[in-house]
């Protein structure tokens, strides 16, 4: 599995808890894992709740333990470096909350450069441009003096990528970044690693629960499924061949290919075939499916909903095997339909 441009790689891995009091046997999340991490590349680790991924994250930087099999770094076993060198190789941002005070921005950035100076160690000339070049490359500039207390959730998390920049590492690991942040800033973090990965050529890991998102940000996306095997591939082709509606499929909504997001699902409602303008039938999709019905290509389908632009605005047509109807807005096409299902 191993190439030159190969910075974190497993062998045969299995992640969990050990025996310990009255668990008897080892805890196994996750199985047989063969994954790779290279260098220029966002990959997204997604799967569902309870399926491993801060685990499977904390055990490729030694901070858990294996089960069994190997974390290879650069080719050599993770069990041959010290703490220190890890560091220097690998940083990390967790989930945990910032909750120290009295200290500035700058300085938490500057502890990043802790595997190099030592926790109490002063900054070179070197350092201190690599600090303010993992400022600049954050975005993070103009609250650099602030306390860290004082920062809103999306900047700091900015703070935390910038902190995991100064420490100049090859990989970079984030454990769910954009948890608790809204959707300006979710996509905004998001933008900030792909830019970073382009920019340095380091090799990027994140786990979320933005399935959206990880399908348009991530190169390759590792899938835990249900039964703890880990599924690894391009977006396109895993979504193609089924494997991501897989992982994901539950009885109350479904994974559309054609669009790329989820839709619930009620099976109480007819089908509609669904034609007209790209933009407005685009929207009018979402409606009908966020209303339950199943939007499907034309076989002998009774039901057809038609979009028409009428200058600056747009029309709807139901067409149906009695009668025609039109509507002016989504909201009368949706009145309409419910009428007619009663």
């Amino acid at each position: 599995m191993n190439n030159n441009n190969s910075i974190i790689s497993t062998q045969n891995l299995d992640i969990g808890f050990p025996a310990k009091g009255r668990r008897k046997s080892p805890t196994v999340v996750a199985s047989n894992i063969d994954v790779e991490l290279q260098g220029g590349e966002v990959v997204c680790l997604l799967g569902p709740n309870g399926s491993g991924k801060s685990t499977l994250i904390r055990t490729l930087t030694g901070l858990h333990n294996p089960l069994d099999g190997d974390v290879l770094l650069n080719g050599k076993n993770l069990d041959f470096f010290a703490v220190k060198e890890i560091a220097q190789k690998i940083s990390t941002v967790l989930t945990d909350r910032i909750t120290i005070g009295n200290i500035s921005v700058y300085e938490l950035v500057a502890f990043g450069r802790s595997p190099y100076t030592g926790w109490f160690g002063s900054l070179n000339k070197k350092d201190k441009e690599i600090v303010e070049w993992a400022i600049a490359s954050a975005g993070i500039e103009q609250f650099v003096d602030r306390d860290v207390l004082h920062l809103s959730d999306g900047e700091r998390q900015k703070v935390m990528i910038a902190r995991a920049l100064a420490q100049d590492t090859s990989a970079v690991l984030l454990d769910e970044p954009t948890a608790h942040l809204d959707l300006p800033n979710r996509v905004e973090i998001i933008r900030l690693l792909r830019k970073l990965t382009h920019d340095t050529q380091k090799g990027i890991l994140l786990s979320t629960h933005e399935l959206d998102l990880a399908l348009k940000a991530a190169d390759t996306l590792w899938l835990i499924s249900r039964d703890g095997k880990v599924i690894t591939g391009t977006p396109e082709d895993l979504v193609l061949d089924g494997t991501f509606e897989s992982v994901f499929e539950k009885d109350s909504f479904d994974f559309d290919r054609s669009t790329g997001s989820f839709t619930l699902h009620n099976p109480n409602k007819e089908p509609i075939h669904l034609i007209g303008d790209a933009v407005p039938t685009f929207w009018t999709r979402r409606a009908l499916e966020r209303e339950g019905y199943k939007v499907v290509e034309n076989n002998g389908i009774a039901r057809q909903v038609e979009v028409r632009s009428k200058q600056d605005t747009f029309e709807w047509k139901i067409i149906s095997e009695e009668n025609e109807h039109y509507c002016s807005s989504i909201k009368d096409l949706l009145e309409a339909l419910r009428k007619n299902q009663n």
